[in-house]
């Protein structure tokens, strides 16, 4: 079976995956994904930094994720063009890491995780979906103390993606990560035997 992992930025889906994991789930992550495939010289990285500029690049030829961001964050068309040049390579990529997994290891949880799932439309691609949610409040308190931010900047990336009470309604499953790391695991085992995959 596969699941598709998602929430909104700062929910947790990391702690989430993280204990899939620990109890026998293959993860594809769709963010490392993202880091590998806009490595130095690889065809991805050129086409983003012919489209925003070399200023998006750091001297040693990596990506400035930082520089990158301030250029989309606010900015829609600038979003979707970043979409449009990562979401193909990375979509490729996930498919196939799913199939060898579940080809390799039929019996074991494949869980993707992948931050912009209903936002991109690839719920169809998964047997279900499952969103890690804490309400907005402490979503922005934990943006803020994560990535030293401020409020307003807090707010803006959070206004980029869809909203978690919205994801929420969307999912198959919830696990409410807004209590303590026990709390979240009782709800994962949960998950684990309603599945029947413990």
């Amino acid at each position: 079976m596969n699941i598709g992992l998602t929430g909104g930025i700062a929910c947790g889906k990391s702690t989430v995956s993280g204990m899939l994991v620990s109890r026998g789930a293959l993860l594809v992550d769709a963010d490392q994904i993202a880091r590998d495939v806009v490595q130095p010289g690889s065809p991805v990285l050129e086409q983003v930094a012919a489209h925003f500029g070399q200023a998006v690049l750091n001297p040693d030829g990596s990506l400035n994720r930082k520089k990158l961001g301030e250029l989309i964050f606010g900015s829609e068309e600038q979003r979707k063009a970043l979409e449009g040049i990562l979401h193909p390579p990375i979509r490729a990529r996930m498919r196939s890491q799913m199939a060898a997994y579940e080809r390799e290891q039929p019996d074991k949880l494949v869980v993707v995780d992948v931050p912009l799932l209903f936002e991109s439309g690839l719920a169809s691609m998964f047997e279900a979906t499952l969103v890690v949610y804490v309400p907005r409040e402490v979503q922005l308190e934990r943006l803020i103390a994560r990535d030293a931010l401020t409020e307003a900047q807090a707010a803006l990336r959070l206004e980029a993606q869809m909203g978690i009470e919205e994801k929420r309604k969307l999912a198959d499953f919830v696990i409410d990560n807004s209590g303590t790391l026990e709390q979240t695991m009782e709800q994962v085992e949960h998950f684990l035997t309603e599945k029947g995959l413990t």
